[in-house]
């Protein structure tokens, strides 16, 4: 699917969750002090993967009233996403522009090809993966939260080249920090499912 065609569904997508009844119910308000402005995303090339996983924000929250913000997703072939999670406010709908993502639902694995659409409900146990050959390319989309500033600061601020080694004191805190403020909730055995799903479908 061409880019244009893209931007055309989201924004179709964004106007009706904004209208809708559901979790969605917030109408898009002109942020504080201020009226929305339009903004242009030129074209890009695809997002690399960088031999894991790597994100691109295109729509930032503060761009929409906090209403809505976007990223793009590259996932290299047989890689593991996060372990196993909810929100507590956080709703997401994630569009696949090449690929296969696997996605865990509750207790259920949906595959999601090219083309299609999922959404994630609040509250909701998910995780996703790329158990493909190919390379995996996704827009996740988020709703009444700025979760974009969190993976930001995951993939490209608390980083060992900043100051921040995986696994190090520094590194942990942070990351708790920021679980906290975004409502982001892990289940005990989270990582044992994650190792679990891995194995399952020989992933990295």
């Amino acid at each position: 699917m061409e880019r244009r065609d893209f931007v055309l569904k989201a924004g179709l997508m964004t106007a009706l969750a904004g209208l809708a009844s559901s979790s969605f119910g917030k109408i898009l308000q002109p942020p504080v002090g201020g009226e929305l402005k339009p903004v242009l995303l030129p074209p890009t090339p695809p997002l690399d993967h960088k031999g894991k996983m790597d994100i691109k924000v295109w729509v930032r929250s503060a761009m929409t009233g906090g209403v809505y913000s976007n990223v793009e997703c590259a996932v290299a072939p047989k890689t593991m996403g996060p372990a196993p999670h909810y929100h507590l406010e956080l709703d997401e709908l994630m569009y696949v522009a090449e690929g296969t993502a696997s996605v865990l639902v509750g207790n259920e694995v949906v595959q999601v090809e090219a083309g299609g659409w999922h959404l994630r409900p609040r509250m909701i146990k998910h995780t996703f993966w790329n158990a493909g050959d190919k390379p995996l390319r996704f827009y996740d989309m988020y709703f009444n939260q700025p979760f974009e500033e969190y993976l930001e600061a995951v993939f490209h601020k608390l980083t060992p080249e900043n100051g921040y080694p995986r696994g190090s004191e520094k590194f942990i805190a942070q990351i708790e920090k920021l679980t906290k403020q975004f409502g982001l909730m892990r289940f005990p055995d989270a990582d044992e499912e994650k190792t679990s799903i891995m194995k399952q479908f020989g992933l990295t």
